[in-house]
Protein backbone atom coordinates (compact mmCIF):
# COMPACT_ATOMS: atom_id res chain seq x y z
CA UNK A 1 0.00 0.00 0.00
CA UNK A 2 2.48 2.69 0.93
CA UNK A 3 4.18 2.10 -2.55
CA UNK A 4 0.88 2.43 -4.55
CA UNK A 5 0.53 5.62 -2.32
CA UNK A 6 3.88 6.88 -3.37
CA UNK A 7 3.24 6.13 -6.78
CA UNK A 8 -0.03 8.02 -7.30
CA UNK A 9 1.50 10.84 -5.42
CA UNK A 10 4.29 10.62 -8.33
CA UNK A 11 2.49 10.76 -10.74
CA UNK A 12 0.17 13.43 -9.49
CA UNK A 13 3.29 15.31 -9.34
CA UNK A 14 4.23 14.97 -12.57
CA UNK A 15 0.76 15.46 -14.18
CA UNK A 16 0.99 18.80 -11.79
CA UNK A 17 4.47 19.29 -13.70
CA UNK A 18 3.14 19.02 -16.79
CA UNK A 19 0.39 21.26 -16.76
CA UNK A 20 2.04 24.10 -15.13
CA UNK A 21 4.53 23.63 -18.27
CA UNK A 22 1.59 23.26 -20.49
CA UNK A 23 0.13 26.73 -18.58
CA UNK A 24 3.38 28.46 -18.86
CA UNK A 25 3.89 27.51 -22.77
CA UNK A 26 0.15 28.96 -23.22
CA UNK A 27 1.32 32.44 -21.43
CA UNK A 28 4.48 32.87 -23.45
CA UNK A 29 2.25 31.99 -26.84
CA UNK A 30 -0.36 34.35 -26.00
CA UNK A 31 2.60 37.56 -24.91
CA UNK A 32 4.00 36.28 -28.80
CA UNK A 33 0.61 36.49 -30.51
CA UNK A 34 0.15 40.26 -28.39
CA UNK A 35 3.64 41.18 -29.80
CA UNK A 36 3.09 39.97 -33.02
CA UNK A 37 -0.35 41.69 -33.61
CA UNK A 38 1.58 44.83 -32.04
CA UNK A 39 4.28 45.18 -34.67
CA UNK A 40 1.55 44.10 -37.41
CA UNK A 41 -0.21 47.30 -36.65
CA UNK A 42 2.56 49.89 -35.87
CA UNK A 43 3.91 48.29 -39.96
CA UNK A 44 0.63 49.22 -41.08
CA UNK A 45 0.32 52.39 -39.72
CA UNK A 46 3.82 53.30 -41.27
CA UNK A 47 3.07 51.93 -44.53
CA UNK A 48 -0.02 53.71 -44.23
CA UNK A 49 1.42 56.71 -43.34
CA UNK A 50 4.00 56.45 -46.40
CA UNK A 51 1.07 55.81 -49.36
CA UNK A 52 -0.43 58.89 -48.13
CA UNK A 53 3.20 60.67 -48.32
CA UNK A 54 3.14 59.40 -51.45
CA UNK A 55 -0.38 60.14 -52.80
CA UNK A 56 0.11 63.91 -51.89
CA UNK A 57 3.69 64.04 -53.44
CA UNK A 58 1.77 62.49 -56.69
CA UNK A 59 -0.81 64.78 -56.14
CA UNK A 60 1.18 67.71 -56.11
CA UNK A 61 3.12 66.84 -59.27
CA UNK A 62 0.04 66.39 -61.70
CA UNK A 63 -1.10 69.99 -60.17
CA UNK A 64 2.08 71.05 -61.01
CA UNK A 65 1.89 69.69 -64.56
CA UNK A 66 -1.63 70.52 -65.08
CA UNK A 67 -0.28 74.69 -63.83
CA UNK A 68 2.45 74.15 -66.60
CA UNK A 69 0.19 73.08 -69.44
CA UNK A 70 -2.56 75.59 -68.27
CA UNK A 71 0.10 78.05 -68.49
CA UNK A 72 1.98 77.05 -71.96
CA UNK A 73 -1.51 76.87 -73.60
CA UNK A 74 -1.92 80.78 -71.93
CA UNK A 75 1.10 81.48 -73.63
CA UNK A 76 0.30 80.28 -76.70
CA UNK A 77 -3.07 82.03 -76.71
CA UNK A 78 -1.76 85.18 -75.78
CA UNK A 79 0.84 84.41 -79.12
CA UNK A 80 -2.07 83.55 -81.28
CA UNK A 81 -4.16 87.04 -80.06
CA UNK A 82 -1.06 89.08 -80.77
CA UNK A 83 -0.64 87.31 -84.44
CA UNK A 84 -4.38 88.27 -84.95
CA UNK A 85 -3.90 91.84 -83.65
CA UNK A 86 -0.87 92.37 -85.46
CA UNK A 87 -3.16 90.64 -88.99
CA UNK A 88 -5.45 92.98 -88.07
CA UNK A 89 -3.21 95.76 -87.55
CA UNK A 90 -2.12 94.95 -91.24
CA UNK A 91 -5.17 94.76 -92.92
CA UNK A 92 -6.50 98.01 -91.72
CA UNK A 93 -2.62 99.45 -93.14
CA UNK A 94 -3.76 97.85 -96.18
CA UNK A 95 -7.37 99.16 -96.46
CA UNK A 96 -5.63 102.81 -95.71
CA UNK A 97 -3.38 102.46 -98.71
CA UNK A 98 -6.11 100.54 -100.86
CA UNK A 99 -8.28 103.59 -100.24
CA UNK A 100 -5.61 106.16 -101.28
CA UNK A 101 -4.74 104.05 -104.11
CA UNK A 102 -8.34 104.44 -105.16
CA UNK A 103 -8.25 108.36 -104.51
CA UNK A 104 -5.81 108.55 -106.54
CA UNK A 105 -7.15 106.82 -109.82
CA UNK A 106 -10.18 108.52 -109.90
CA UNK A 107 -8.25 111.35 -110.06
CA UNK A 108 -6.11 110.08 -112.59
CA UNK A 109 -9.31 108.67 -114.54
CA UNK A 110 -11.06 112.55 -114.04
CA UNK A 111 -7.80 113.96 -115.18
CA UNK A 112 -7.73 111.89 -118.81
CA UNK A 113 -11.31 112.37 -119.08
CA UNK A 114 -10.72 116.11 -119.43
CA UNK A 115 -7.71 115.57 -121.46
CA UNK A 116 -9.82 113.15 -123.74
CA UNK A 117 -12.45 115.88 -124.17
CA UNK A 118 -9.93 118.37 -124.82
CA UNK A 119 -8.63 116.30 -127.54
CA UNK A 120 -11.79 115.73 -129.46
CA UNK A 121 -11.78 120.01 -129.58
CA UNK A 122 -8.46 119.10 -130.73
CA UNK A 123 -9.44 116.73 -133.22
CA UNK A 124 -12.60 118.78 -134.53
CA UNK A 125 -10.11 121.89 -135.28
CA UNK A 126 -7.40 119.15 -136.62
CA UNK A 127 -10.28 117.92 -139.52
CA UNK A 128 -11.61 120.93 -140.27
CA UNK A 129 -7.69 122.83 -141.36
CA UNK A 130 -7.31 119.65 -142.99
CA UNK A 131 -10.30 119.63 -145.05
CA UNK A 132 -9.80 123.60 -146.22
CA UNK A 133 -5.90 122.70 -146.76
CA UNK A 134 -7.34 119.90 -149.20
CA UNK A 135 -9.43 122.29 -151.05
CA UNK A 136 -6.76 124.59 -151.25
CA UNK A 137 -4.40 122.10 -152.78
CA UNK A 138 -6.95 120.62 -155.02
CA UNK A 139 -7.97 123.95 -156.62
CA UNK A 140 -3.45 124.87 -156.62
CA UNK A 141 -2.84 121.59 -158.30
CA UNK A 142 -5.90 121.35 -160.92
CA UNK A 143 -6.17 117.47 -159.49
CA UNK A 144 -8.70 115.82 -157.03
CA UNK A 145 -7.89 114.00 -153.78
CA UNK A 146 -8.37 110.51 -154.99
CA UNK A 147 -6.31 111.00 -158.06
CA UNK A 148 -3.07 112.31 -156.39
CA UNK A 149 -3.72 109.55 -154.00
CA UNK A 150 -3.36 107.04 -156.72
CA UNK A 151 -0.05 109.13 -158.18
CA UNK A 152 1.32 108.87 -155.04
CA UNK A 153 0.81 105.38 -154.63
CA UNK A 154 2.68 104.49 -157.65
CA UNK A 155 5.59 106.46 -156.77
CA UNK A 156 5.45 105.01 -153.66
CA UNK A 157 5.31 101.22 -154.94
CA UNK A 158 8.51 102.09 -157.41
CA UNK A 159 10.14 103.19 -154.36
CA UNK A 160 9.73 100.28 -152.58
CA UNK A 161 10.24 97.79 -154.86
CA UNK A 162 13.21 99.53 -155.60
CA UNK A 163 14.34 99.27 -152.07
CA UNK A 164 13.09 95.75 -151.73
CA UNK A 165 15.45 94.31 -154.52
CA UNK A 166 18.23 96.16 -152.72
CA UNK A 167 17.37 95.33 -149.71
CA UNK A 168 16.81 91.21 -150.58
CA UNK A 169 20.67 91.26 -151.96
CA UNK A 170 21.64 92.78 -148.82
CA UNK A 171 20.11 89.88 -147.39
CA UNK A 172 21.32 87.15 -149.48
CA UNK A 173 24.77 88.57 -149.52
CA UNK A 174 24.23 88.38 -145.32
CA UNK A 175 22.67 85.27 -145.45
CA UNK A 176 26.01 83.60 -147.49
CA UNK A 177 28.57 85.31 -145.09
CA UNK A 178 26.36 84.12 -142.09
CA UNK A 179 26.19 80.70 -143.76
CA UNK A 180 29.63 80.29 -144.58
CA UNK A 181 30.56 81.23 -140.25
CA UNK A 182 27.99 79.05 -139.43
CA UNK A 183 29.30 76.54 -141.25
CA UNK A 184 32.71 77.29 -139.99
CA UNK A 185 31.25 77.19 -136.68
CA UNK A 186 30.04 74.45 -136.13
CA UNK A 187 32.93 72.05 -137.70
CA UNK A 188 35.28 74.12 -135.44
CA UNK A 189 33.15 73.45 -132.14
CA UNK A 190 32.92 69.48 -133.61
CA UNK A 191 36.25 69.54 -133.81
CA UNK A 192 37.19 71.24 -130.04
CA UNK A 193 34.85 69.19 -128.24
CA UNK A 194 36.57 65.76 -129.42
CA UNK A 195 39.35 64.44 -127.80
CA UNK A 196 42.22 63.96 -130.69
CA UNK A 197 44.01 60.85 -129.16
CA UNK A 198 46.95 60.25 -131.47
CA UNK A 199 47.46 56.08 -131.66
CA UNK A 200 50.39 55.23 -133.86
CA UNK A 201 50.52 51.54 -135.00
CA UNK A 202 54.37 50.70 -134.99
CA UNK A 203 56.06 47.16 -136.90
CA UNK A 204 57.96 46.25 -133.78
CA UNK A 205 57.04 44.93 -130.79
CA UNK A 206 59.61 44.45 -128.16
CA UNK A 207 59.30 41.21 -125.96
CA UNK A 208 61.13 41.72 -122.58
CA UNK A 209 62.56 38.43 -120.54
CA UNK A 210 64.11 38.19 -117.16
CA UNK A 211 67.28 37.10 -118.11
CA UNK A 212 69.84 36.35 -121.39
CA UNK A 213 69.30 32.48 -120.27
CA UNK A 214 66.27 32.34 -121.89
CA UNK A 215 66.91 34.06 -125.34
CA UNK A 216 69.45 30.16 -125.85
CA UNK A 217 65.71 28.34 -124.81
CA UNK A 218 63.96 30.34 -127.22
CA UNK A 219 66.50 29.98 -130.16
CA UNK A 220 66.80 25.97 -129.22
CA UNK A 221 69.02 23.65 -130.26
CA UNK A 222 70.39 24.54 -134.01
CA UNK A 223 67.62 27.44 -134.22
CA UNK A 224 64.66 24.73 -134.16
CA UNK A 225 62.77 26.78 -131.47
CA UNK A 226 62.82 29.68 -133.27
CA UNK A 227 62.09 28.37 -136.83
CA UNK A 228 59.37 27.36 -135.77
CA UNK A 229 58.13 29.79 -134.13
CA UNK A 230 58.46 32.13 -137.00
CA UNK A 231 56.77 29.88 -139.05
CA UNK A 232 54.02 29.13 -136.93
CA UNK A 233 53.28 33.48 -136.62
CA UNK A 234 55.04 34.74 -139.55
CA UNK A 235 56.76 37.46 -137.53
CA UNK A 236 60.43 37.66 -137.41
CA UNK A 237 62.48 37.49 -134.36
CA UNK A 238 64.94 39.02 -133.57
CA UNK A 239 67.85 37.81 -130.69
CA UNK A 240 70.73 40.14 -130.44
CA UNK A 241 73.00 41.82 -128.03
CA UNK A 242 70.02 43.79 -126.33
CA UNK A 243 70.04 42.86 -122.60
CA UNK A 244 66.75 41.27 -121.73
CA UNK A 245 64.85 41.90 -124.46
CA UNK A 246 63.79 40.21 -127.84
CA UNK A 247 62.37 42.34 -130.96
CA UNK A 248 59.25 40.82 -133.22
CA UNK A 249 59.10 41.99 -136.45
CA UNK A 250 55.98 42.05 -138.55
CA UNK A 251 53.53 44.31 -140.46
CA UNK A 252 50.51 42.61 -139.49
CA UNK A 253 49.67 43.63 -135.38
CA UNK A 254 47.67 40.88 -135.28
CA UNK A 255 50.62 38.28 -135.65
CA UNK A 256 52.87 40.32 -133.67
CA UNK A 257 50.36 39.80 -130.80
CA UNK A 258 49.91 36.30 -131.30
CA UNK A 259 54.09 36.04 -130.97
CA UNK A 260 54.09 37.90 -128.33
CA UNK A 261 51.40 36.39 -125.94
CA UNK A 262 53.10 32.64 -127.16
CA UNK A 263 56.19 33.89 -126.35
CA UNK A 264 54.89 34.89 -122.95
CA UNK A 265 53.31 31.47 -122.59
CA UNK A 266 56.00 29.31 -123.40
CA UNK A 267 58.17 30.88 -121.31
CA UNK A 268 56.46 31.05 -118.33
CA UNK A 269 55.52 27.21 -119.20
CA UNK A 270 59.15 26.44 -119.72
CA UNK A 271 58.30 23.85 -122.01
CA UNK A 272 59.69 24.91 -125.21
CA UNK A 273 59.46 23.17 -128.20
CA UNK A 274 58.36 22.78 -132.07
CA UNK A 275 55.28 20.81 -130.54
CA UNK A 276 54.38 22.63 -128.04
CA UNK A 277 55.19 26.33 -130.22
CA UNK A 278 52.59 25.23 -132.91
CA UNK A 279 49.73 24.03 -130.08
CA UNK A 280 50.63 27.21 -127.89
CA UNK A 281 50.14 29.80 -130.97
CA UNK A 282 46.80 27.89 -131.84
CA UNK A 283 45.18 28.64 -128.58
CA UNK A 284 46.82 32.32 -128.59
CA UNK A 285 45.15 32.91 -132.45
CA UNK A 286 41.74 31.83 -130.23
CA UNK A 287 42.22 34.08 -127.84
CA UNK A 288 43.15 37.43 -129.85
CA UNK A 289 39.70 35.98 -131.89
CA UNK A 290 37.77 35.99 -128.72
CA UNK A 291 39.04 39.53 -127.73
CA UNK A 292 38.43 41.00 -131.10
CA UNK A 293 34.79 40.08 -130.49
CA UNK A 294 35.27 41.66 -126.99
CA UNK A 295 37.07 44.61 -128.36
CA UNK A 296 33.88 45.07 -130.83
CA UNK A 297 31.46 45.04 -128.05
CA UNK A 298 33.01 47.23 -125.61
CA UNK A 299 33.53 49.95 -128.58
CA UNK A 300 29.49 49.68 -129.24
CA UNK A 301 28.61 49.61 -125.95
CA UNK A 302 30.88 53.23 -125.15
CA UNK A 303 29.58 54.72 -128.13
CA UNK A 304 26.18 53.68 -126.95
CA UNK A 305 25.37 51.90 -130.50
CA UNK A 306 22.66 48.67 -130.07
CA UNK A 307 21.80 46.21 -132.67
CA UNK A 308 24.85 45.53 -134.66
CA UNK A 309 24.87 42.09 -136.09
CA UNK A 310 27.68 40.11 -134.75
CA UNK A 311 29.37 39.59 -137.84
CA UNK A 312 29.63 43.80 -138.18
CA UNK A 313 31.14 43.80 -134.38
CA UNK A 314 33.68 41.11 -134.79
CA UNK A 315 34.73 43.71 -138.15
CA UNK A 316 34.92 46.51 -135.49
CA UNK A 317 36.75 44.95 -133.59
CA UNK A 318 39.20 43.92 -136.02
CA UNK A 319 39.80 47.40 -136.51
CA UNK A 320 42.29 47.36 -133.51
CA UNK A 321 44.99 45.93 -135.12
CA UNK A 322 44.56 47.56 -138.86
CA UNK A 323 46.24 50.98 -139.60
CA UNK A 324 45.56 53.42 -141.96
CA UNK A 325 48.27 55.67 -143.03
CA UNK A 326 49.56 55.00 -139.93
CA UNK A 327 46.51 55.79 -138.07
CA UNK A 328 44.96 53.34 -136.02
CA UNK A 329 41.76 52.19 -137.94
CA UNK A 330 39.59 52.11 -134.60
CA UNK A 331 40.59 55.03 -132.90
CA UNK A 332 39.83 56.59 -136.20
CA UNK A 333 36.77 55.12 -136.51
CA UNK A 334 35.51 56.28 -133.28
CA UNK A 335 36.93 59.62 -133.26
CA UNK A 336 35.24 59.88 -136.50
CA UNK A 337 31.39 58.43 -134.95
CA UNK A 338 31.83 60.97 -132.27
CA UNK A 339 32.25 63.86 -134.76
CA UNK A 340 29.55 62.72 -136.29
CA UNK A 341 27.37 62.54 -133.73
CA UNK A 342 28.48 65.98 -132.54
CA UNK A 343 27.83 67.79 -136.19
CA UNK A 344 24.81 66.12 -136.84
CA UNK A 345 23.40 67.54 -133.00
CA UNK A 346 24.84 71.34 -133.96
CA UNK A 347 22.64 70.71 -137.20
CA UNK A 348 19.04 69.10 -135.68
CA UNK A 349 19.47 65.69 -136.91
CA UNK A 350 19.84 62.20 -135.86
CA UNK A 351 23.04 62.01 -133.54
CA UNK A 352 22.36 58.14 -133.12
CA UNK A 353 22.52 57.38 -136.39
CA UNK A 354 25.55 59.52 -137.46
CA UNK A 355 27.60 57.82 -134.84
CA UNK A 356 26.82 54.58 -136.16
CA UNK A 357 27.44 55.53 -139.71
CA UNK A 358 30.83 57.21 -138.75
CA UNK A 359 31.78 53.77 -136.72
CA UNK A 360 31.43 51.58 -139.95
CA UNK A 361 32.30 53.50 -142.46
CA UNK A 362 35.69 51.99 -142.58
CA UNK A 363 34.60 48.77 -142.48
CA UNK A 364 35.56 47.72 -146.16
CA UNK A 365 39.43 47.99 -144.97
CA UNK A 366 38.75 45.14 -142.63
CA UNK A 367 36.93 42.29 -144.53
CA UNK A 368 37.75 38.35 -144.12
CA UNK A 369 37.91 37.97 -147.86
CA UNK A 370 39.61 40.95 -150.26
CA UNK A 371 37.44 41.23 -153.36
CA UNK A 372 38.35 43.92 -155.85
CA UNK A 373 36.45 46.52 -154.84
CA UNK A 374 37.23 49.89 -152.75
CA UNK A 375 36.73 49.90 -148.99
CA UNK A 376 33.74 52.24 -149.59
CA UNK A 377 31.42 50.29 -152.17
CA UNK A 378 32.84 47.20 -149.75
CA UNK A 379 32.06 48.50 -146.25
CA UNK A 380 28.45 49.76 -148.40
CA UNK A 381 27.62 45.94 -149.11
CA UNK A 382 28.78 44.72 -145.90
CA UNK A 383 26.00 47.06 -144.55
CA UNK A 384 23.33 46.25 -146.66
CA UNK A 385 23.69 42.57 -145.88
CA UNK A 386 23.73 43.01 -142.47
CA UNK A 387 20.41 44.71 -142.77
CA UNK A 388 21.91 48.19 -141.82
CA UNK A 389 19.27 50.70 -142.87
CA UNK A 390 19.68 52.75 -146.42
CA UNK A 391 21.05 56.09 -145.22
CA UNK A 392 23.79 54.82 -143.12
CA UNK A 393 24.98 51.97 -146.36
CA UNK A 394 24.45 55.34 -148.53
CA UNK A 395 26.98 57.79 -146.05
CA UNK A 396 29.54 54.63 -146.08
CA UNK A 397 29.54 53.78 -149.66
CA UNK A 398 29.37 57.71 -150.49
CA UNK A 399 32.08 59.53 -148.02
CA UNK A 400 34.99 58.82 -151.04
CA UNK A 401 32.39 59.87 -153.67
CA UNK A 402 32.32 56.44 -155.55
CA UNK A 403 27.88 56.49 -155.25
CA UNK A 404 25.97 59.80 -155.16
CA UNK A 405 25.05 60.85 -152.34
CA UNK A 406 21.11 60.61 -151.13
CA UNK A 407 20.95 61.65 -147.45
CA UNK A 408 22.96 64.29 -145.32
CA UNK A 409 24.26 61.89 -143.42
CA UNK A 410 26.51 60.86 -146.44
CA UNK A 411 28.39 64.33 -146.22
CA UNK A 412 28.63 64.32 -142.28
CA UNK A 413 30.71 61.26 -142.42
CA UNK A 414 32.61 62.29 -145.33
CA UNK A 415 33.60 65.88 -143.77
CA UNK A 416 34.13 64.07 -139.96
CA UNK A 417 36.55 61.34 -142.22
CA UNK A 418 38.53 64.42 -143.15
CA UNK A 419 38.65 66.21 -139.84
CA UNK A 420 39.93 62.91 -138.00
CA UNK A 421 42.34 61.82 -140.95
CA UNK A 422 43.76 65.90 -141.27
CA UNK A 423 45.17 66.19 -137.81
CA UNK A 424 48.22 66.91 -137.32
CA UNK A 425 50.56 63.42 -136.58
CA UNK A 426 47.09 61.62 -137.53
CA UNK A 427 48.96 59.70 -140.90
CA UNK A 428 51.67 58.67 -142.49
CA UNK A 429 51.84 57.81 -145.76
CA UNK A 430 55.28 56.06 -145.78
CA UNK A 431 53.91 53.67 -143.44
CA UNK A 432 50.75 52.81 -145.59
CA UNK A 433 52.69 52.46 -148.78
CA UNK A 434 55.35 49.86 -146.65
CA UNK A 435 52.46 47.84 -145.37
CA UNK A 436 50.86 47.50 -148.65
CA UNK A 437 54.47 46.80 -150.10
CA UNK A 438 54.55 43.46 -147.88
CA UNK A 439 50.72 42.46 -148.01
CA UNK A 440 51.37 42.52 -151.91
CA UNK A 441 54.46 40.10 -151.88
CA UNK A 442 52.31 37.95 -149.14
CA UNK A 443 49.38 37.96 -151.81
CA UNK A 444 51.49 37.20 -154.90
CA UNK A 445 52.95 34.17 -153.25
CA UNK A 446 49.80 32.99 -152.14
CA UNK A 447 47.81 33.08 -155.70
CA UNK A 448 50.10 30.01 -156.27
CA UNK A 449 48.36 26.43 -156.39
CA UNK A 450 50.18 24.19 -153.48
CA UNK A 451 51.21 27.06 -150.89
CA UNK A 452 49.69 27.09 -147.50
CA UNK A 453 50.76 30.07 -145.73
CA UNK A 454 53.37 33.26 -146.74
CA UNK A 455 54.82 35.69 -144.37
CA UNK A 456 57.01 38.67 -145.39
CA UNK A 457 59.51 39.22 -142.86
CA UNK A 458 63.04 41.34 -142.36
CA UNK A 459 61.26 44.46 -143.88
CA UNK A 460 60.44 43.08 -147.04
CA UNK A 461 63.61 41.59 -147.54
CA UNK A 462 62.89 37.97 -147.52
CA UNK A 463 59.33 36.41 -148.39
CA UNK A 464 58.80 32.54 -146.35
CA UNK A 465 56.28 30.55 -148.63
CA UNK A 466 55.67 27.54 -146.86
CA UNK A 467 53.77 24.55 -149.24
CA UNK A 468 51.73 21.48 -149.16
CA UNK A 469 54.34 18.60 -148.92
CA UNK A 470 51.44 16.12 -150.41
CA UNK A 471 51.16 18.69 -153.45
CA UNK A 472 54.39 19.91 -154.20
CA UNK A 473 57.82 17.98 -154.40
CA UNK A 474 60.96 19.39 -154.10
CA UNK A 475 61.77 19.86 -158.13
CA UNK A 476 58.64 22.29 -158.43
CA UNK A 477 59.52 24.49 -154.90
CA UNK A 478 62.97 25.41 -156.97
CA UNK A 479 60.60 26.04 -160.10
CA UNK A 480 57.77 27.92 -157.84
CA UNK A 481 60.78 30.13 -156.21
CA UNK A 482 61.93 31.01 -159.55
CA UNK A 483 58.43 31.80 -160.56
CA UNK A 484 57.68 33.71 -157.57
CA UNK A 485 60.91 35.97 -157.72
CA UNK A 486 60.53 36.73 -161.57
CA UNK A 487 56.97 37.77 -161.18
CA UNK A 488 58.08 39.97 -158.00
CA UNK A 489 60.38 41.59 -160.63
CA UNK A 490 57.91 42.38 -163.47
CA UNK A 491 54.81 43.56 -161.30
CA UNK A 492 56.08 45.07 -157.98
CA UNK A 493 58.48 48.06 -156.92
CA UNK A 494 60.42 47.87 -154.07
CA UNK A 495 63.97 48.73 -153.02
CA UNK A 496 66.89 46.63 -153.28
CA UNK A 497 66.36 42.83 -153.09
CA UNK A 498 63.95 40.32 -151.78
CA UNK A 499 65.09 36.75 -151.41
CA UNK A 500 61.99 34.09 -152.02
CA UNK A 501 62.37 30.83 -149.46
CA UNK A 502 60.02 28.41 -150.36
CA UNK A 503 59.59 25.52 -147.43
CA UNK A 504 58.77 21.90 -148.04
CA UNK A 505 58.59 19.98 -144.53
CA UNK A 506 57.26 16.41 -144.59
CA UNK A 507 55.75 15.27 -140.77
CA UNK A 508 54.84 11.89 -139.43
CA UNK A 509 52.98 11.37 -136.37
CA UNK A 510 52.35 8.26 -134.65
CA UNK A 511 50.71 7.56 -130.90
CA UNK A 512 52.03 5.20 -128.75
CA UNK A 513 48.85 3.80 -126.79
Amino acid sequence: MPLIATLAIAVVAVCLAILGTVLVQRNMAHTRAKQIIADAEREGEDLKKGKILEGREQAMQITGDAEKAANQRMAKVQQAEARQKQRELTLNQQQGENQRMRNEIDQERRRLDDGFAALEVKKSELDALTANARETLEHISGMSSEEAKEKLVESLKDEAKTAAAAYINDIMDDARINANKEAKRIIIQTIQRTATETAIENSVTVFHIDSDEIKGRIIGREGRNIRALEAATGIEIIVDDTPEAIVLSGFDPVRREVARLALHQLVADGRIHPARIEEVVAKVRKQIEEEIIETGKRTAIDLGIHGLHPDLIRLVGKMKYRSSYGQNLLQHSRETANLCAIMASELGLNPKKARRAGLLHDIGKVPDEEPELPHALLGMKLAEKYKEKPEICNAIGAHHDEIEQTSLLAPIVQVCDAISGARPGARREVVEAYIKRLKDLEQLALSYPGVVKTYAIQAGRELRVIVGADKIDDNETEKLSAEIARRIQDELTYPGQVKITVIRETRSVAFAK
